[in-house]
This record gives C-alpha cells, structure tokens and sequence, in this order.
C-alpha cells in the first residue's frame, strides 16, 4: 500500500537516494555469523543501534570515523555484555559479513521503476563508497545507479544536513529535488530537515510521530518507488 502524506504538496524528485543498509540490503545474515561466535542471532540489532548511536555521537560533535570502525568498537561491546570471547580473526569475519549482505527482493525492481520513469537513482550510504559499490555490483544492482555517495566524501554523517545537501549537490538538483527512500525513521527525518523528500520504506513498522513525516509511505521499496512516481510534475 502507497501513502502519500498531506501538507505542503510535493512534487515528482529528478532524483533519488537511496539508503543502503537495512533498506536495500537485508541485516538479517550478519545475525547467523554472530551465532557463530555464541551470540545470540538477536544480538545484531543491538550491535547495528550502537553503531549508529556512536555514529551520531560522532556527527553531533563534528567528528567522524568509518562505519566498520565504529561498528567494531561496538561489536566488542556486544561480545563483553554476553560473556563472549571472540579473536580477532573472528571479530573480523563478521564484520567481513558486511561486504556479502543481500539485498531485499525488490530492489531491482524499485531501481528500475524509477529510471524507467526518468529518475535518476544514487545511493547514500553511512558506509564507504567501495563497500556500498561492492554490494551493488555484487547483487547485480551497480548498472541501475547512476553514482554511489558516501558519508566519508563529506567526513560527517547522516543525519547531519551536509550529507544529504552535498548529495543533491552530487546529483545536480535542488534539495527539494532529490528524495531520501530509507526504512529507518531517523534518516528520513534527517533528509526532510535538509529540504529533500522522504519516502519510508515501513515493512510493517510505525513511523514515529515526533519525527519530520515522509512524503511517501510504502510497505516495500517498490511501493516507496511507486508513490514518488506518481507524485505530481512540477
């Protein structure tokens, strides 16, 4: 289902963003290598929060780090709160898992309703733009992109404005121009605080109220797709 949201009335983007983890790419695998090392499967929900909470710590005060670097930090936080001794060897084996995720069922078919509809699409990943390419090539996905932007070509984060500004930049669009499609309520709070559009990618969860609302609300990323599609010509 395709909800468009009321106010300001929005219009068709030249441009999309795609967010990358979680919203294109599934973190479910990464649940199986952390069993492995006697985690719980569960446990990469936290790992992946406090990733981001570490990350926004860093974008807050001005500073920035590689997502794998912050993600490895809080993976021997995971480890020391179940008890777990892990190598080195091993920590990096699932942090490796990162490079091989795949991606949700409908990504190719989201990409391909847009540049069929004359829309250009890039990714915007907290991650780097080599692993963010790796994955994309590697799903068969990288051909339907027309660029990968990274957070470390601007040394902050998401959901620090200049990411998405230098994005739309990237692009060649006004802000308003270039749509944010993420399942994760904050990145798109972040776009929308920017002046890009948002289209939530919900998958059966609520968007929180407190937040700046998308424009778009789908189920999957093809309906997201789907709803910008249909959104208004300027």
């Amino acid at each position: 289902m395709i909800a468009p949201h009321p106010g300001a009335a929005p219009t068709r983007p030249k441009a999309v963003a795609f967010d990358i983890i979680g919203t294109v790419f599934s973190l479910e695998p990464l649940g199986s290598a952390m069993a492995g090392l006697g985690l719980p499967a569960s446990s990469v929900e936290f790992l992946y929060t406090a990733s981001l909470r570490d990350t926004f710590a860093l974008a807050a005060t001005g500073g920035f780090a590689p997502f794998r670097a912050v993600m490895a930090g809080c993976l021997d936080e995971v480890l020391a709160r179940h008890g777990v001794a892990a190598s080195a060897q091993e920590k990096g084996a699932v942090l490796d898992r990162m490079a091989r995720l795949p991606p949700h069922d409908d990504a190719g078919a989201a990409f391909a309703a847009l540049t069929q509809a004359g829309i250009r699409v890039f990714a915007l990943s907290n991650g780097a733009a080599a692993a963010t390419r790796g994955l994309l090539d590697g799903a068969g996905l990288g051909g339907l992109v027309a660029d990968v932007l990274s957070v470390e070509q601007v040394g902050l984060s998401k959901p620090r404005p200049e990411v998405y500004r230098f994005a739309a930049e990237a692009a060649g669009v006004a802000p308003a121009e270039l749509a944010l499609v993420a399942t994760h309520p904050w990145d798109i709070h972040g776009a929308k605080a920017a002046g890009l559009l948002g289209a939530y990618v919900a998958r059966g969860l609520p968007y929180s109220p407190v937040l700046r609302p998308p424009d778009v609300t789908g189920e999957t990323l093809l309906d997201a797709a789907r709803g910008l599609v249909d959104l208004p010509g300027a």
